[in-house]
């Protein structure tokens, strides 16, 4: 039997972020997906994680670790393709490792990606927003966090990664800006909001002496998250329903709020370069999913183009007792 553990050790800690080159974003998202599939494989298999082998981890488990991820976690086939991609990732790396698996190798590789449908980008309208901003408390240290916290992903647009990674040395809030390091080891400036850099001065001053570099820090004193961060998100969003009802009937998440900052810049600007720059996108093309999304754009089209002319006619309703008769026959 060959045991699992050392082999993704090995992915993760030399092949990913010294081999290839990996981000820390990269590693942690590839280390999410095992987490949740080796979860999964131990207690469908009864056994500790720790004790799993190569053997048990087939085609057939982890087609059924994948239906679910959309069956029981609700999770979008976007998502399950990215936990397959970093399953297949790791496949492909135990190709040369373990010739004598091949045939089980190939058998994980031949799974298929999902197609996904093309859908709008979610995102809060104004109400929506100010609501969520103003749900945490700000007479506790807790609530000053979250303001702070919550500001900073809709004025920013970080992606929650970007948002748990910041480090307090990132802060220039002289200047009001603030240095996010994102996916592809891609760097980008941001300003900051008038309000966003009010609330983020104080949440410093009751933050206090914490040797952790991170800027959000849980009540250990150790850093946020990601699912910190979406539970803080899910309670202030329930808090907030009561002031914005509409709240309830939305999916909220880290990335809608990313969505939001997005949608928010675009209509400031109408120019979809800036809402790249702003994101951090690599790609244009990513960034025109929020031009479809954003109906303004839509009218200004429909307001320069003439419309062709209506046939002019009135509707005359058939005599009664004609159509009483066609209707016996």
């Amino acid at each position: 039997m060959n045991p699992i553990a050392p082999h993704i050790e090995t992915f993760l800690r030399e092949h990913l972020s010294h081999h290839r080159g990996a981000s820390q974003h990269t590693c942690d998202s590839y280390a999410s997906s095992f987490q949740l599939l080796f979860e999964f494989a131990a207690k469908k298999l009864k056994v500790a994680p720790s004790a799993l082998t190569l053997e048990r981890l087939n085609a057939e488990l982890i087609s059924a670790f994948l239906e679910n991820l959309e069956d029981v976690r609700r999770n979008s086939p976007g998502t399950r393709n990215i936990r397959l991609a970093a399953i297949r990732s790791f496949f492909r790396f135990l190709e040369h490792r373990q010739p004598t698996a091949l045939e089980q190798i190939r058998r994980v590789l031949a799974i298929p990606y999902k197609k996904t449908n093309t859908r709008l980008v979610p995102y809060l309208g104004q109400e929506a927003v100010q609501a969520l901003l103003d749900a945490p408390d700000p007479a506790t240290r807790e609530g000053i966090r979250d303001r702070a916290m919550l500001h900073l992903a809709v004025c920013g647009g970080l992606r929650v990664s970007e948002l748990t990674g910041l480090r307090i040395d990132d802060l220039g809030l002289p200047s009001m800006t603030i240095m996010v390091h994102g996916k592809g080891r891609r760097e980008r400036a941001l300003p900051l909001w008038k309000t966003t850099a009010k609330a983020l001065r104080a949440w410093l001053a009751v933050r206090g002496e914490i040797a952790t570099p991170e800027l959000f820090v849980n009540a250990r004193g150790g850093p946020m998250s990601r699912w910190g961060v979406a539970y803080v998100l899910q309670h202030h969003a329930k808090k907030a329903s009561h002031k914005c009802p509409s709240l309830l009937n939305k999916q909220i998440s880290p990335h809608v709020l990313r969505h939001t900052c997005a949608m928010v810049v675009l209509q400031a600007t109408q120019d979809i370069r800036k809402v790249s720059l702003w994101l951090g996108h690599s790609n244009l093309s990513t960034t025109e999913v929020y031009t479809r999304a954003d109906p303004t754009e839509k009218l200004e089209a429909i307001e320069a183009i003439v419309p062709p002319h209506l046939r002019r006619g009135s509707f005359r309703p058939p005599d009664k007792l004609i159509a009483l008769l066609k209707a016996k026959t």
